[in-house]
This record gives structure tokens, sequence and C-alpha cells, in this order.
């Protein structure tokens, strides 16, 4: 069921992302007369779900649940139909219009995605305002990696401040370091402050590493391992570890450190079942655990939540400003994948990365949320200078508004076709990861 669900919002969001887009082409086209042949959501090879005319244009739903198109007269896109660019330039084509009206048809896609990211970012503020956890109210400080740990964290190192600025949002951490490349962080440790300070070498494998900096938990278990030291001390699921050996421990990083350094021994661990405090000897493997899986706690009952509401007036600038965020985020992620140096390219996910970044349930404030900035990845992916694309065909056209003189039809076509390899290979390349992660995983 949560995959069928999955799936379900992946349709919605970019059956909606690919209506917008598309929409955007056919306005500017119909608003400078140029004929739109064709507008459809999804692909249609050799037969359409449904389709209807209405006027000069042909709307329809096709049965590849991917994409969509809107066809304009005179233009050479995607669908390589050359055969229009045979006969001579007619007032309604594409190919007449003036070079900045064609520009305005080309942008008017990726002009949609980024209203419509700020019209979603705007509901979002209004409907559910911010909700996020301060840095500051991490009062035990936080839990890191292994990887964060060789760059000089420690677990219950409480956070001051990124690149000398103080974070209020502690979840904006991972984006100060990897994307603005702050390479400063202060913590309080044991009562001091201390610098760690990130090398750059670090950060390839901060990449990979998707939890380097995250909230304690308490340690309540979830589950016990048959034949393991926990089920032969009789701890079951739901109970609440509290000491070990009589030392008083809350968060599961301490009471698994514990277990590492007294690994083969036999400890006394105390634990909480149904309000009553109870103490077993639990057998540690030669492994450093006692066979048991971490149970989930809700967020909510651990720390405190800040939630700060909007008006429809303080949404607007909020719900916009967050949009040029995203859009500023997403171009750095860009510049770390085009770096070889630190291999985020490996990362680059296709339609399965895309799936999971949805809940396995349906809860609108995600799906929006989500939603929002995939329409932000598409619009900056889509601007991108590459054949084929919306940025590939700016380019020829302000070289066009720059030198006075149009590429040939015989070039727009081959620059079609080295775009479709380009994207091809960045689809391969995405979905290849997806595979790769799954048989690896």
């Amino acid at each position: 069921m949560e995959v069928f669900i999955k799936v379900c919002q992946v349709i919605v969001c970019f059956s909606l992302l690919v209506l917008v887009h598309e929409f955007g082409h056919f306005l500017f086209a119909k608003i400078f007369h140029a004929r739109v042949d064709k507008f459809y959501l999804f692909f249609n090879p050799w037969f359409s779900i449904f389709k209807f005319r209405i006027g000069e244009t042909e709307y329809g739903m096709g049965w590849v649940p991917f994409g969509g198109y809107c066809k304009i007269a005179g233009m050479v896109d995607e669908s390589m139909d050359t055969d229009q660019l045979k006969s001579e330039p007619q007032p309604w084509e594409y190919r007449s219009k003036p070079a900045w009206q064609r520009l305005l048809i080309i942008v008017g896609g990726v002009l949609m995605n980024i209203v419509l990211a700020i019209g979603i970012y705007i509901g979002i503020t209004y409907a559910w305002g911010d909700s996020y956890i301060k840095t500051k109210d991490v009062t035990d400080g936080f839990a890191f990696s292994e990887v964060a740990q060789e760059v000089g964290f420690r677990n219950g190192d409480k956070i001051l401040s990124v690149g000398g600025e103080y974070v209020d949002n502690y979840m904006q951490v991972p984006a100060m370091i990897l994307l603005d490349e702050a390479r400063e962080v202060t913590v309080e440790r044991d009562g001091e402050p201390v610098q760690v300070v990130i090398d750059p070498k670090h950060i390839k494998a901060m990449l990979k590493d998707k939890e380097f900096i995250m909230l304690r938990s308490p340690f309540v278990v979830g589950r016990v391992a048959t034949g393991s030291g926990a089920e032969a001390a009789g701890l079951a699921a739901g109970d609440s570890l509290v000491a070990v050996d009589g030392v008083p421990m809350r968060w599961f990083d301490q009471f698994r450190d514990t277990f590492m350094q007294h690994k083969g021994d036999t400890l006394q661990v105390a634990f909480v079942r149904g309000g009553e405090r109870m103490t077993a000897a639990v057998p540690v493997s030669d492994a450093g655990q006692i066979g048991v899986g971490l149970g989930a706690v809700s967020v909510t009952d651990v720390y405190t939540v800040s939630t700060r509401r909007y008006s429809f007036w303080e949404s607007i600038p909020v719900g916009t400003g967050r949009a040029f965020t995203s859009i500023g985020s997403y171009l750095k992620q860009l510049k770390l994948i085009a770096s070889p140096d630190t291999e985020a390219y490996k990362s680059v996910g296709g339609i399965i990365a895309m799936g999971n970044i949805f809940p396995g349930y349906w809860d609108w404030a995600s799906f929006w949320q989500i939603t929002a900035l995939i329409s932000i990845m598409l619009a900056v992916l889509n601007i991108l200078p590459i054949p084929m694309l919306d940025g590939g065909h700016m380019v020829f056209i302000l070289y066009e508004m720059i030198t006075g003189r149009a590429p040939s039809d015989k070039f727009m076509e081959r620059a079609q076709v080295v775009g479709m390899i380009i994207v091809f290979g960045i689809i391969i390349l995405a979905n290849g990861n997806d595979i790769l992660k799954l048989i690896f995983k």
C-alpha cells in the first residue's frame, strides 16, 4: 500500500508540474498568435486515451504516464518533426515570430514552474506556518555519525554557530556546511566553546552521509533479536533503557558507545517497563551489541517544536522568499554535482529516488512541500543551456538577438540530436544510480 500511495503522489505531482510547464509555452504562444497544434498530458505514441479539438489545437491525454508536450507550429522540438520546415514560413508559425517573442514562448514554461512554486510556498506558509525545532532548544546536544566524528564533532555537542552565524533551525546546518561552504562550526562541549574546523577533504564523505547530524533519541526497545543477550536478559519491546551499571543515561548514542566499550562483558542495565523501574544483567556481544532494534519515538514527545503562524499578507513575502531560497540552494547542489572531486554525481537519482522523497502515506503538507521543490528543480534544469531543453533554445535565440543571424534549420536539427544524447545520458545515469542502490542496498 505504501508503494501504491507513493506512485499516486508521483503521478499527481508530475502531472500538475507538466501541465503548468507546458501551459507556460501554450500561454505565450497564444498571446503572440503562434499556432499550437497539440497540447497533451503524457505521451501518446500510436494512440491517445482521449482527445478533442478546440479551434486549431488538439487537446488530449496520452497513455505513457511521464511528461507531456505542447507542439507549436514551426518549431524544431523533441518530436523532431521537420517536415513543416520544408515549406515557406507562415505568419502563424513560431519561426516567423520576432526573436523576443520566441524567447518568451520558450521561457514561459520555466516562468510558470517558478510562479507555481511561489504560489505553493505562499499557501504552505499561510496554511501551516513554520514548524521546526530551534537549535538552542536541543539542550542535550546532537548525535553525530562516524563521518561527522572524523571531522571533529562529538556526541552531545551543542551547536552555537555555523560560519560565525547562529542558525535558528537546526535542519539548516547541513546545507550551510555543504552548500554555503561554512568551514567553521562553534559548539559547546563540556560547558566550553570549541571550534570544529571542517577540512574540505571530508565534504565528499559528508555528501554521502545523509544523517551526519541528528537529533538524539531515547533508547526505547523496538524489537529483540532471537538468541541475543537482550532476549536472554528478558528485555522486551517498549522497554526504555535509563542506566548502565548505575550510571544514568538517556540517549541511544550513550548506550551504544557504552556497549562498544564493553564488548564481551555483562552489564547491569536499568530500564522502565509500564512505569516500573527494573534491572537486568545483559550480555554484550563481541561486536558491542545487545541485540535490540531502536523503537520509534515521536520527536514532539522529546523536543519542543516551535510554530510561527502568518497572516495571508505576511505569507506572501515569506513564501516568495522560500521559493528563491530553494532556487539558490538547488543551483548550489548542481555546482556540487558538476564537481568531479565531490563525486556528488553518484548520488543523482531517477524516478525511484523521486518516488522515495514522498512519504508512504498521504499528507497534504508534505505533498505540497515536495511538489514546490520539484517544480523549482524542473525550472532550474530546464533553463540549463543544453540543446533540447528550454535553456538551449534560449541560448540560440539570444545568439540571434545579439548577432542578428539565426542558426540554420539544419544546425537546430543537429543540436536537438546532441541535446537528446546529453539528456538521455543524464536519465541513464540517474536511473542507473537508482538500480545500483537497489542491488547493493
